[in-house]
């Protein structure tokens, strides 16, 4: 480009007379800023192969021209700039590029200044590189409005004049509101493989770049032997910038369903609310429904706030209409702070059982739980001095003796510990308790009213870690560990309320008390010795392995068959675990009593990258009647999806009872996804295992035209014409 041709395309950019000497347009462009309205307007610039003036009022552009303003940037093969008419006319191919991403193509075009209003022919716009909307003609207004005629819109890529989208709208008259982010259609019609299937007189739908607004969301249509067919037809109302509603009417001949969406986002927390009402022939109930809420605040002074409440009408609710798979509601309130030197907490907690052999009033549903504990290093002595406290309760409704019992508690604690290194590489630790516990006991005339005692302990520990680092980069950790015990206290009548399950492993091999709460504390002298391995290869994959063992002079009778810790010498305690770069990850746990014998065991293997997504899970329970476990309970489960083609996606669930011999829950998923559209198809079977519930199976299928704001991309799936 000559410095001829750049001060005349300066001249343009400034508005100043196309008549203007070169001497002028050079001053003008180094002292006159642009000037009009409220808001100086950015000046346009124009480049070209050759630019010239004719007729003293007429600015010729041609040869790989283009014109940028406002983030707005025009390419044609020749522009005629006309200064009295202040309108350009450009000969094509056009393509116009906004400053959203949205591109316009036409054949030739009347605009005014500025590019923002005029007349497009042969023109097509592709919105977001997904959507596209092909007219005979298209006019640009205010800006903001580009009105297309005889319009054909799809996000379906055609390859060649032969073949059809899969899907298309065709409509007499669309309205794009760039401002809005809306398009508006005027007679659409939606064909499939160019087969007309249904119209509208008027309908609006997002442009691919909104975020969200107002209106209906994706359909489904499921049927369901409780339920019937049905359709759920959700409509999202957002209100403001940091809060929305979902409202999701379901209709089938069984029940009329109205589901809710509530979520706010402040500015240190966000909170969402999930919940149904419903009218059915299910239940002689004239209204049933549920409603979950969870939050987190964050308050003044580091606390944080959580929140979680769950509350269902009826104990088949949730499994009638598939909403959750619980049977136990646990809803809790709790305020906490957590820093480096303290720890506090509030909260209480609701629980509503939907199991038919438990009744509510005879359980714990209230229970109110607050703690505080404080770290010191003391400079004198050394090591780290732990205070703390705690308050418990909880409550039932029954008012039975003994069913209905309420209990309080109170405990205090404090305990010191140091860490040394010794000759070799060993490490040694001494950790010395103190606790103070005081218990109030209410409706049970087989337990004191009142109950106090204090106990104390002492531990070593030793460890060993020994490290090799190989020449290829590998690195192997190999620690034996050992710790004797002394817990010593009066023993009193304490009714164990808390500490009902116990769970031994590798988390707590070295701990004074392996119950879960303070209302159970192990006494005498105890060893426990163990050995862990770990592995990282520089190829990537990870490994490790912990196995160990507890001696016992004094047995806790509390403790039950499937805890592995009901006997003078504990069972094996063995993990297991296996992770590398390719997504697999492998965990196993188990109490070993005997050879082959397990007390229990859990293990699960997870398996995911770019097309598989599995996850696989084992768990064996004993029979235990400590536990309220009349007979072993054993399960196998599986999850998964796996994408077996580049637009198939196949997906399974599938439950098994090992010790009924019987499915517990079966389920099957399709889904096919391309450029333009999305289906899902998925069965589900369940088995009713209660008395309260029915078995049912459960068809599902939704329909998705990717393309509008309403949807994810799928950009990923676009072809490639040869």
């Amino acid at each position: 480009m000559t410095p001829h041709t750049r001060l005349l395309a300066a001249a343009l950019a400034l508005g100043l007379p196309l008549c203007a000497t070169l001497p002028d347009a050079l001053r003008a462009q180094t002292a006159i800023p642009p000037t009009g309205g409220e808001a100086a307007a950015t000046p346009a610039l124009l480049v070209a192969d050759s630019v010239y003036v004719e007729s003293g009022n007429r600015l010729i552009a041609q040869g790989n021209v283009e014109a940028l303003q406002d983030g707005t940037r025009l390419t044609a093969s020749r522009i005629v700039y006309d200064q009295e008419a202040d309108s350009l006319q450009i000969e094509g191919p056009i393509r116009i590029t906004d400053a959203s991403g949205n591109l316009m193509l036409a054949e030739s075009a009347e605009l005014e200044e500025g590019l923002r209003n005029g007349i497009l022919s042969g023109a097509r716009m592709v919105m977001n590189e997904q959507l596209q909307l092909a007219a005979v003609e298209a006019r640009r207004a205010e800006g903001r409005f580009t009105q297309l005629s005889r319009v054909a819109v799809s996000s379906c890529q055609v390859c060649g004049k032969e073949e059809v989208p899969l899907w298309s709208i065709r409509a007499q008259r669309v309205v794009h509101d760039e401002e809005a982010k809306q398009i508006y259609f005027e007679g659409a019609q939606l064909r499939v493989l160019d087969v007309p299937v249904f119209w509208v007189p008027s309908m609006r739908l997002p442009d691919p770049t909104l975020k969200r607004t107002r209106g209906f969301l994706i359909p489904t249509f499921r049927s369901s032997t409780l339920l019937g067919f049905g359709v759920k037809l959700p409509y999202f109302v957002p209100i403001g910038e940091h809060q929305d509603v979902t409202l999701t009417p379901y209709i089938s001949p069984v029940t009329k369903t109205l589901e809710a969406r509530y979520r706010r986002a402040f500015a240190r927390g966000d909170l969402e609310l999930n919940g149904a009402l419903t009218r059915d022939t299910l239940t002689d109930d004239t209204t049933r429904g549920y409603l979950f809420a969870e939050g987190t605040f964050g308050l003044r002074n580091e606390f944080q706030l959580d929140l979680d409440l769950k509350m269902v009408s009826d104990e088949a609710y949730l499994n009638d209409y598939d909403y959750e798979d619980l049977d136990r509601l646990g809803s809790t309130i709790e305020l906490s702070r957590a820093r480096s030197d303290d720890l506090l907490r509030f909260g209480l907690s609701h629980y509503q059982s939907l199991r038919a052999s438990e009744k509510d009033e005879e359980l714990p549903s209230w229970i109110f739980d607050g703690s505080y504990e404080k770290r010191f290093f003391p400079d004198r002595i050394g090591g780290e001095l732990r205070l703390g406290t705690e308050l418990h309760g909880h409550y039932r409704t029954s008012d039975e003796d003994i069913i209905g019992r309420d209990v309080a508690r109170l405990t205090a604690e404090a305990s010191w510990r140091k860490r040394w290194t010794l000759a070799g590489g060993i490490r040694m630790g001494w950790t010395n308790s103190l606790w103070f516990d005081r218990y109030d006991y209410s409706q049970d005339s087989s337990s004191d009213s009142d109950v106090s005692r204090v106990m104390g302990s002492t531990a070593v520990e030793l460890r060993w870690p020994l490290i090799r680092r190989g020449a290829d980069g590998a690195r192997t950790l190999l620690e034996p560990v050992a710790q004797y015990a002394l817990v010593g206290g009066t023993r009193v009548n304490i009714v164990s309320d808390e500490s009902t399950r116990v769970e031994f492993d590798e988390g707590n091999l070295l701990s004074l008390s392996r119950f879960p709460a303070a209302d159970r504390r192990e006494h005498g002298q105890s060893v426990a010795a163990g050995l862990r391995w770990l592995h990282e290869a520089p190829d990537g994959w990870r490994a490790g392995m912990t196995v160990g063992r507890v001696w016992q002079a004094d047995v806790d009778e509390d403790f039950s068959r499937s805890s592995g810790l009901d006997s003078s010498l504990s069972d094996w305690l063995i993990a297991a675990g296996f992770s590398n770069d390719a997504g697999l990850t492998i965990s196993a746990r188990g109490l070993l009593g005997g050879i082959t014998d397990f007390n229990k065991a859990e293990a699960r293997v997870d398996w995911s990258n770019a097309r598989i997504d599995l996850g696989a899970s084992y768990l064996l329970l004993v029979q235990d009647p400590d536990e309220d476990r009349d007979e072993t309970q054993s399960e196998w489960s599986l999850d998964g999806s796996y994408r077996f083609a580049r637009n198939w996606t196949s997906s399974a669930e599938w439950r098994y009872d090992l010790a009924d011999q019987r499915l517990d829950r079966a389920g099957l998923g399709l889904q096919y996804r391309n450029e333009c559209v999305q289906v899902d198809f998925s069965v589900t079977r369940k088995y009713a295992s209660s008395s309260n519930l029915e078995p049912s199976t459960d068809f599902g299928l939704s329909v998705a035209l990717t393309g509008f704001g309403t949807t994810d991309s799928a950009k990923e799936y676009r072809r490639t014409c040869k």
